[in-house]
């Protein structure tokens, strides 16, 4: 949230969530109960990301951020907004580049956030110290995520780390979150892994077998090309398989079912549970595990997927086609 002297402190908002605020004109479908802000910064992102529009080496437009726009407005303009829709928007989540002094902003803005409205803020970040996790949390923040995004070492540095130009590591990652979990404690740390960058669904469900085990909730996203990115060539999953995974995530992370219950073919593909067929049966029809997972209140419209179609993850209940639709699938998928 670049602040020049004599100038206002600037911040990024979602589409969506800038409709909801009243920020900008037009309606969705499906209103954000969190608004998603995003740091502002006149640069490019000093992380190299090979799949995110605002990596240093991305051809990408500025305003983007996975295929969502951002625009930018005056940060007490959207405070002015927030107070006007306290009573339907129940969250705020920041969302942080990684440039100098982010820490400072992050601080700051969360600061602001909270001396003028009684809301829950999430802030969702790169690696930070322990100090700076300390006072994110003494001011007030309710949770913290660390977006892990590539499912194993090998991966994650091809990705996002020395491999792919970027300043991150999987160990800097791991401590963070360790951290994280010392100061927010269990259940208020979130990690995210995108589907589709290459990983086996083995790998995937191991990465979130551990985070389950660590304390930290982790969250589902499919792999979205975004042009200008270095992987905009790249095919998103397939929705068969990204449903099978929903699955399995809501099992692992509701502790319904342990990775030991998950059934793997020799190419370490996800081919069924061994769960009974009515708990199995009861989880689908539930509807909630397609639901877009993260922190309480998440459910962030369009994310990773067109207005047009298909839905990944569903900003809201399913319909009844829709949830005989995910039934076929998932049980299509499942083999005997």
């Amino acid at each position: 949230m670049l602040e020049a002297e004599g100038q206002e402190r600037l911040v990024r908002v979602s589409t969506g969530s800038a409709m909801t605020l009243g920020l900008a004109d037009g309606v969705s479908d499906v209103r954000p109960s969190t608004a998603y802000l995003l740091t502002y910064y006149p640069g490019r992102c000093s992380a190299n990301c090979l799949f995110c529009p605002q990596a240093k080496m991305s051809r990408s437009r500025r305003d983007l951020l996975s295929r969502v726009s951002w625009p930018v407005f005056p940060l007490e303009e959207v405070l002015d907004a927030l107070a006007r829709r306290k009573e339907t928007v129940k969250r705020v989540c920041i969302q942080a580049m990684n440039y100098p002094n982010i820490t400072t902003d992050l601080v700051t803005t969360v600061s602001q956030i909270l001396a003028r409205i009684d809301i829950d803020v999430s802030v969702s970040c790169q690696p930070v110290d322990l100090e700076s996790l300390r006072e994110l949390h003494d001011i007030g923040t309710d949770r913290i995520g660390i977006p892990i995004d590539a499912a194993t070492p090998e991966l994650f540095s091809a990705l996002k780390g020395h491999l792919a130009g970027g300043p991150y590591t999987w160990e800097w990652h791991m401590q963070a979150l360790r951290e994280a979990i010392s100061v927010f404690g269990a259940g208020q740390v979130t990690t995210h892994v995108i589907v589709g960058l290459g990983e086996t669904d083995h790998n995937l469900l191991r990465f979130i077998q551990d985070m389950v085990d660590l304390g930290v909730c982790p969250a589902l996203f499919a792999f979205t090309p975004i042009p200008g990115t270095t992987l905009d060539k790249k095919a998103p999953p397939s929705l068969s398989r990204y449903r099978l995974l929903q699955t399995a995530r809501f099992l692992l992370v509701n502790r319904l079912a342990a990775l030991k219950d998950m059934r793997f073919d020799t190419r370490e593909a996800l081919v069924g549970f061994r769960v009974p067929r009515e708990k199995l049966s009861r989880v689908i029809g539930s509807g909630l595990p397609y639901l877009t997972s993260g922190c309480p209140d998440c459910n962030r419209p369009f994310y990773n997927e067109k207005p047009s179609g298909p839905m990944y993850n569903f900003p809201r209940p399913l319909t009844p086609s829709e949830l005989m639709e995910v039934h076929r699938i998932v049980e299509g998928a499942c083999r005997d």
